[in-house]
């Protein structure tokens, strides 16, 4: 499927998909392998421009629409989920936030190095025992004269141990979600560690980490927005997000389905090709259909956010979908494959094992389900 495009789109997503077919698919199953992307990537994709999408040309990005973002998102989910969630994190979560809500110091320090790759962002959101619940975070931050010193842990950090610089979600209040304050953390802070999460199913070959911060004092110009204001900032980035997750399963569909079509025109079995069986087109036209379906979605949603509309439902819509069609469409491609989909000289199990995480991070299924259900009762079901 593909609506119009302007010559602008077409250009970047073709130099995307080019430049990802040569420096990322023939390296990801090793990168999976060894649990590390290699790290020489990362300039590449910032000379790209991947990083740099969205960031005004004032702090060195390439400005540009929110549809040339999700492009780019589809082809890296195409290619290797894992490099999308980089970007997503260092460029989406935290540079958005930054955009939104940084002092102009803020943007001036931050974001020229997030666009150019010299600095990866994490955002610190996620604690051992508040997931979905993060109004009710336990991480605190004390106000100590001219500073704060935060002390908590976070978990299932993406890019945690390559950040340059973590945005942290900590409590300055008992009052609840009104209580959260977000603040702009260098990792090599005294009092701030980071430790890889290893032996992830999917994703590999991300780092994924632990925080832990004890005693960590940063001056009160590294907070981000006002005292209180953390919950809204991280709840208003995250429906970004969503979008971003959303085109990365886009992509990922996109990439069962093509590898798919490939295996099963090209396999013979009883002297004709898997293609010309009746049940194999059946879960090749299953995956046809939903990525349509997932791409309109997403396109939707950044229609909306480069018109300045309200997204949020469109984009847990979009979220939940393109997510349950990423696991449904990894699943059918290794049914095609058979056998041969289940060991990593193909790319079926890699699939299945990268789309799994998407149901869940950012936002579960069940709370995308929850928040569309807001959306159109009027009736809010989280209290």
């Amino acid at each position: 499927m593909d609506l119009t495009l302007t010559e602008e789109q077409q250009a970047f997503r073709d130099l995307a998909r080019d430049f990802l077919e040569r420096e990322a698919v023939p390296h990801r199953t090793q990168w999976d392998r060894d649990e590390q992307v290699d790290l020489a990537i990362i300039p590449k994709m910032a000379e790209i421009g991947f990083f740099g999408l969205t960031i005004p040309e004032e702090y060195g990005g390439l400005g540009g629409d929110y549809l040339t973002y999700v492009l780019g998102m589809e082809e890296l989910g195409r290619a290797d989920s894992a490099l999308r969630g980089i970007v997503s994190v260092s460029n989406g979560l935290f540079g958005k936030s930054v955009l939104g809500f940084g002092t102009e110091e803020q943007k001036q320090e931050w974001l020229p190095q997030v666009a150019a790759g010299t600095a990866l962002g994490c955002f610190g959101l996620t604690e051992p025992d508040t997931g979905s619940d993060a109004g009710n975070l336990t991480s605190r931050a004390r106000r100590d004269g001219d500073d704060y010193v935060i002390n908590g842990q976070k978990l299932f950090i993406t890019n945690g141990t390559w950040a340059k610089v973590a945005l942290v979600f900590a409590r300055t209040s008992d009052d609840g979600p009104r209580g959260v304050t977000a603040f702009l953390v260098p990792t090599d802070t005294p009092g701030f560690e980071a430790r890889e999460v290893k032996g992830k199913l999917g994703l590999r070959g991300q780092a994924t980490a632990e925080l832990f911060l004890s005693d960590v004092r940063v001056p009160a110009s590294a907070r981000l927005g006002e005292e209180g204001q953390g919950f809204k900032i991280a709840m208003t980035t995250l429906d970004k997000g969503r979008v971003s997750v959303a085109a990365g399963c886009v992509g990922l569909v996109q990439a069962c389905l093509e590898s798919s079509v490939s295996y099963a025109t090209s396999r013979t079995q009883f002297g004709r090709p898997l293609a010309s069986f009746q049940l194999v087109q059946e879960l090749i036209s299953d995956m046809s259909v939903d990525a349509d379906a997932a791409r309109l979605l997403v396109w939707r949603c950044a229609d909306l956010i480069d018109r300045g509309e309200p997204f949020g439902t469109a984009a847990s819509k979009a979220k939940l979908f393109a997510s349950e069609a990423a696991v449904r469409a990894a699943n059918n491609a290794i049914q095609v494959y058979g056998g041969a989909g289940y060991v990593d000289e193909y790319p079926a199990e890699k699939y299945l094992r990268d789309a799994r995480v998407m149901t869940l991070y950012e936002g579960t299924s069940q709370i995308q389900k929850l928040l569309i259900g807001r959306a159109e009762t009027g009736v809010n079901a989280f209290v």
